[in-house]
């Protein structure tokens, strides 16, 4: 298995599109969102292009990795600039191949080089906490309801990074998209079957967890 992960070119667009959708197919939720988000995020102002990349198996893309700019707004309005990754996705079929794995460590060690201070992220701390992330507790990073969820992830890129810092994270706009928009995107796209499945109430959950450990 040959891999090279790289910059995403223009003429990855459709592909990457359509592996994005493939993932999170029926997940979360009956259906995906994901594939419409990366279609849209490329154009705004937040999309970070120099640290999205795809991976390639043998010639194909099958995975990618996007990053925007955020921001910790800290209770005086004062505003501490971040990145955050999302979407993150790998064919279904190269799922548990540590495809995944490498995608994500490349893209932080290019954020590092790049001298970004800090990456902040949604999802499960399984997932990411063998890359260094922590929950937004350790940090004082909460959510703009002030609450501190588990799924809130942060990881500092240099020593002292968040020194000081705290407040709520605020995510860009470019990863939000109506239900609308995305049922007239997929008119355009082969049909998928909406099912309702066991993850969607694991996420459901998920989101709405406190983050209740007591951090060094």
């Amino acid at each position: 298995m040959n891999i090279v992960i790289r910059h995403e070119e223009e003429k990855d667009y459709k592909r990457v599109e359509e592996v994005a959708r493939e993932a999170f197919w029926n997940l979360y939720f009956p259906g995906a969102h994901e594939h419409y988000v990366v279609h849209k995020m490329r154009k705004h102002k937040d999309f970070i292009k120099e640290l999205t990349f795809v991976i390639e198996v043998d010639g194909k893309v099958e995975g990618a990795i996007f990053y925007s700019h955020s921001k910790i707004v800290e209770k005086d309005g004062t505003e501490y600039k971040t990145i955050s990754f999302g979407p993150v996705f790998i064919s279904p079929e190269y799922h548990r191949k540590g495809l995944g794995r490498e995608l994500i460590t490349y893209s932080i060690e290019e954020a590092k080089k790049l001298g970004y201070s800090a990456i902040t992220t949604l999802g499960y701390p399984y997932h990411y906490k063998p890359y260094g992330f922590l929950g937004g507790k350790k940090y004082d990073v909460s959510m703009p309801d002030m609450n501190y969820y588990t799924g809130l992830l942060v990881l500092p890129l240099y020593k002292g990074a968040l020194e000081g810092v705290s407040g709520y994270a605020e995510f860009s706009e470019c990863l939000e998209v109506t239900p609308e928009e995305v049922e007239e995107f997929d008119k355009k796209l082969p049909y998928k079957e909406k099912k309702v499945q066991e993850s969607q109430e694991e996420y459901e959950k998920a989101c709405c967890e406190l983050d209740e450990l007591e951090y060094l």
